[in-house]
C-alpha cells in the first residue's frame, strides 16, 4: 500500500514505464508612463515559459552554436540588457515536470510527475489538486491570475477515464482564467495538407510553389477557410500560395480557379503541428467554459502568434484594480518542428519553403527560425502590454523602471537533440540530467532591479521562481504553506537587489523518471538513437516518430508476430545494441562537480531481470562562455582513480542525494499530502467515487489522487478509485507522518 509521495520509489524496482516524453510604432513614451500607475501598489508578473530552448539557443549568455545557424534575439537581448541573466539555472529534464515545479515549489520527486504527462499516465502523474499551487498563494494579496497556451500539468481528453476534471483542469489548479491546450505539445504535422492529398505527401502541412516541387506544387489555388470564407491566391502575390494559406489558418486548394463550393475533402478536424490548436478557455466567472476544437477558425494559425495575441488581450482586459500573474507558456520550439511566418523572422533568414521538415538540416534552421519567432512575439507582448515601445528603427525600448511588472523568461527544458547548437552534446539533451538536458535560460527584469544587465553565476534552480513570486507579492511563500508542505524553493529577489548577493543555493537537483500508469497499461518502447535511449514515454507511432524516433509498437518497426515488443530489452535484443531504458536520471550538483545517477532496465536474452542497473557518473562541470565544461561521456571522471578532493566531492553529493531522496515520507492512505490521515481523506476519497459532479466532473471511480493500489497488486495504483483504496485509508487513520 502506497501514498502519493512515496510511489516515486516504488517506480526503480517495480515499474517499467517510460520516461522523456517527450513531447509596430515609434517610441511613445506615454505608453511606458500609462503602465507604472496602476491602482495597486504590488507588482504584476509575467512569466514567459518556452518550450525546449535550452541555454545553448541564446548568444546573450555567450552560445547560440556557430554564427550561420544562430538565431537573431534582439528582443530578448533586450529584457536581458534591462534585467539580469542567470547563466546557471537548472529545470528538470521534460516539461511537465518543470512547469509543475515552477507552480508548486517543489521537486518532482515529491509530486510524481516525474516526466511529461502523456496518455496513459494515471492522475498520480499529473499535478494534484491538493498543492499549494502559486495561484492560490497570490490570492492573499488579491491576485488575480491567468494560465495561457502550454501548461501540460495533465494528460488530455483523449484519456477522460485518467482526467479526473476533465476541461476544468487549471480551474481546479488554482488560475481564475485559462485559455490554453491540455495537450503536452503540438499535434504531428498533417501531411495531406488538410486532406487534400494522401498521407505523406506534404512533410511541412502545406502545398509548396512549382519552383520548390514540380510534380506536387501549385502556384494558384484557394484558400479556404475553416469557417467557408475562400479566397484565391497565386505566386503573383505570395511566394508560396500553399504556406501563406496555412499561416492564415486555411486549407489551400492547388489549382482551383474558383471558390464556389467547399470542396467536400477539407478537413479541418486534423490537427496540423504548430499552426492548430485544441483551445480550452475557462472563464473568470468559475462556472463557463468554452472549447475552440481546430475546426474552429479560431483555433487555428501558428501558435506562438496565438499564444501571444490571447495574453496580450486579457491583459489589457484587467482593470487595474489588482495585481495580477499571467503564466504564459509558448509551444515553440517543440516537435515537429515548421517553418515560422516570414514576418516574424530575421531579414535575410534563409527561405525555407522548399523544405521537407524531415531533413535534420533542414531541421536545425526550421528550429532556429522558431526561436526568432518567439523573440519576435516576446516583443510585440511587451509593446501590446504597453510596457515597451518600438523605437523608430524597430527595436525594443523597454525600461521596466519605469512599470510596475516583473518579466520572467525561460525554458522548460533544454534542446530536444535535433536541435541541440554547439558546443553543447546533442546526445545528452532534453530528457536527460545531463548538463544540455536541464542547463536552461532564465532573465528577470523588473521595477526593483539594480545594476540591470548583469549575470548571476550562482546556482538557481526554477522551483526557485515560486518563492519570487510570493518575494513580488510580499508573501513569505514558507509561512503560507503548511511545515508539512516541504518546498525545495529558494530566494532570487536578493539577487535583483544586490549585485554582491552571496550564493544562497548551494547544490541543485533534477530528476527524470517514469510517469505511473495503470498495472494493466501495456506500454511499447519508442527508440531515440539521437540520444541512445530507448522509452515508453511516447505513446503512439506517431509522436514517437515526430521526436525522431523509431516505434515498436503495433504498426511499428516490428514484422514478426505479434507485430509489436512490450519492452525496451527486446529493442535492446533486436538490435544487438545496449540502449539504456532508463527508469530515473537524476543529477545533482554543488560549485564544481556533478553526479549523474542512472537507474536503468537490466536486460538479460530480451527480458528484464532483476536487479536495476544503478550506474553512478561524476563530472566537473563549469558556465564558461566559450567552452563549457560538460558532463560528455569522455569527461567522465573514474571513479577508482578520484583524487582525495574528488573522492570528497562525490561523497558529499552522493550523500545529499540520499538526504533529498530520503526527505520524502511515505504515508499511505493520505491522498491529499497534508501528512496526516484522517476524516478529510474519506471525504476526499467520496468525491473521487461518486458519479460527475461540479466538485469532480469526470467522478465515478476512475483514476485520482485516491488511487493507491488495486486489489491484486497493493504497491502499484490500478486506475480506479474504489473499496480497496478506501480500506487503504481506514487502515491508517489517525497516523501523522512525519
Amino acid at each position: 500500500m502506497i501514498c502519493q509521495e512515496c510511489i516515486m520509489f516504488h517506480l526503480k524496482k517495480n515499474y517499467v514505464y517510460g520516461l522523456l516524453a517527450l513531447l509596430g510604432f515609434s517610441a511613445i513614451p506615454g505608453l511606458v508612463q500609462a503602465a507604472a500607475k496602476p491602482n495597486h501598489p504590488l507588482p504584476n508578473i509575467i512569466s514567459i515559459v518556452t518550450d525546449d530552448t535550452g541555454i545553448d539557443q541564446y548568444t546573450i549568455f555567450g552560445y547560440g552554436g556557430n554564427e550561420d545557424e544562430q538565431a537573431k534575439t534582439p528582443n530578448i537581448d533586450a529584457i536581458a540588457r534591462a534585467g539580469v541573466r542567470f547563466r546557471n539555472t537548472w529545470s528538470h529534464p521534460s516539461c511537465g515536470p518543470t512547469r509543475a515545479s515552477i507552480l508548486n515549489g517543489r521537486y518532482t520527486l515529491r509530486t510524481n510527475v516525474l516526466s511529461a504527462p502523456v496518455p496513459p499516465d494515471l492522475p498520480n502523474s499529473q499535478t494534484s489538486p491538493f498543492e499549494y499551487m502559486i495561484p492560490k498563494i497570490l490570492k492573499q494579496k488579491n491576485y488575480v491570475s491567468a494560465a495561457i497556451g502550454k501548461m501540460h500539468q495533465s494528460t488530455d481528453m483523449r484519456d477522460k477515464a485518467n482526467l479526473p476534471y476533465l476541461n476544468e483542469t487549471y480551474r481546479k489548479l488554482g488560475f481564475d482564467y485559462f485559455e490554453g491546450y491540455l495537450e503536452g505539445g503540438p499535434a504531428p504535422i498533417d501531411t495531406t495538407a488538410g486532406g487534400i492529398a494522401a498521407s505523406g505527401t506534404y512533410g511541412c502541412g502545406f502545398v509548396p510553389s512549382v519552383k520548390d516541387n514540380p510534380t506536387k506544387g501549385a502556384d494558384t489555388g484557394a484558400c479556404w477557410g475553416a469557417q467557408g470564407s475562400c479566397e484565391l491566391i497565386s505566386t503573383a502575390t505570395v511566394t508560396t500560395p500553399g504556406r501563406a494559406c496555412l499561416e492564415k489558418g486555411g486549407i489551400f486548394v492547388p489549382n482551383a480557379t474558383t471558390c464556389g463550393t467547399m470542396p467536400s475533402n477539407l478537413n479541418f478536424s486534423t490537427q496540423n503541428g504548430h499552426y492548430t490548436g485544441n483551445w480550452v478557455i475557462n472563464r473568470e466567472d468559475g462556472k463557463t467554459t468554452e472549447t475552440q476544437p481546430p475546426s474552429d477558425a479560431r483555433a487555428r494559425g501558428f501558435k506562438t502568434q496565438q499564444e501571444v495575441t490571447r495574453a496580450v488581450a486579457w491583459i489589457n482586459r484587467q482593470s487595474g484594480d489588482n495585481p495580477w500573474m499571467l503564466s504564459l507558456g509558448l509551444a515553440a520550439i517543440h516537435e515537429p518542428v515548421q517553418q515560422s511566418p516570414k514576418p516574424l523572422v530575421s531579414a535575410g533568414a534563409p527561405a525555407t519553403d522548399a523544405y521537407n521538415c524531415i531533413d535534420q538540416t533542414q531541421k536545425r534552421q526550421l528550429a532556429t527560425q522558431m526561436v526568432e519567432a518567439i523573440d519576435h512575439e516576446v516583443g510585440r507582448l511587451l509593446v501590446e502590454a504597453k510596457l515597451a515601445t518600438y523605437n523608430s528603427d524597430g527595436s525594443l525600448n523597454y525600461q521596466p523602471e519605469k512599470t510596475n511588472t516583473y518579466v520572467i523568461f525561460t525554458s522548460d527544458n533544454g534542446t530536444w537533440t535535433t536541435s541541440v547548437r554547439t558546443p553543447f552534446d546533442a546526445e545528452r539533451a532534453k530528457g536527460t540530467a545531463y548538463q544540455t538536458g536541464v542547463w536552461v535560460p532564465l532573465i528577470i527584469a523588473g521595477p526593483g532591479v539594480k545594476a540591470p544587465g548583469r549575470e548571476v553565476n550562482h546556482m538557481v534552480n526554477l522551483t526557485d521562481l515560486y518563492t519570487f513570486f510570493g518575494e513580488v507579492a510580499d508573501i513569505d511563500v514558507r509561512q503560507a504553506v503548511p511545515k508539512t508542505r516541504q518546498l525545495d524553493s529558494e530566494k532570487l529577489m536578493p539577487y535583483l537587489l544586490n549585485p554582491k548577493k552571496a550564493a544562497i543555493r548551494h547544490t541543485n537537483f533534477t530528476l527524470q523518471g517514469n510517469n505511473i500508469r495503470a498495472s494493466s497499461t501495456v506500454s511499447h518502447p519508442c527508440l531515440i538513437p539521437g540520444l541512445n535511449q530507448c522509452t515508453y514515454s511516447l505513446p503512439s507511432k506517431e509522436v514517437c516518430e515526430d521526436q525522431t524516433g523509431i516505434w515498436y509498437g503495433p504498426g511499428g518497426a516490428v514484422t514478426a508476430d505479434p507485430g509489436y515488443y512490450t519492452s525496451c530489452c527486446q529493442v535492446n535484443q533486436a538490435t544487438g545494441i545496449n540502449y539504456l531504458s532508463s527508469i530515473t536520471s537524476t543529477g545533482i550538483r554543488n560549485k564544481n562537480y556533478k553526479l549523474v545517477q542512472q537507474v536503468g532496465e537490466n536486460c538479460v536474452n530480451g527480458a528484464r531481470v532483476d536487479p536495476d542497473l544503478v550506474m553512478n557518473e561524476f563530472y566537473q562541470v563549469n558556465q564558461d562562455v566559450e567552452n563549457p565544461k560538460l558532463d560528455r561521456a569522455d569527461a567522465m571522471l573514474p571513479l577508482d582513480a578520484l583524487t582525495k578532493e574528488q573522492k570528497r566531492q562525490y561523497q558529499s553529493l552522493v550523500n545529499k542525494l540520499a538526504r533529498i531522496e530520503n526527505s520524502v515520507v511515505p504515508c499511505p492512505g493520505d491522498g491529499n499530502m497534508d501528512k496526516v490521515v484522517d476524516q478529510k481523506d474519506l471525504d476526499d476519497w467520496v468525491s473521487f467515487t461518486s458519479t460527475a459532479n461540479p466538485t469532480t466532473p469526470n467522478g465515478g471511480g476512475k483514476g485520482s489522487w485516491y488511487d493507491f493500489a488495486g486489489p491484486t497488486d497493493s504497491t502499484r495504483p490500478d486506475g480506479l478509485t474504489d473499496e480497496v483504496d478506501k480500506k487503504i485509508i481506514e487502515a491508517n487513520l489517525g497516523k501523522r507522518c512525519k
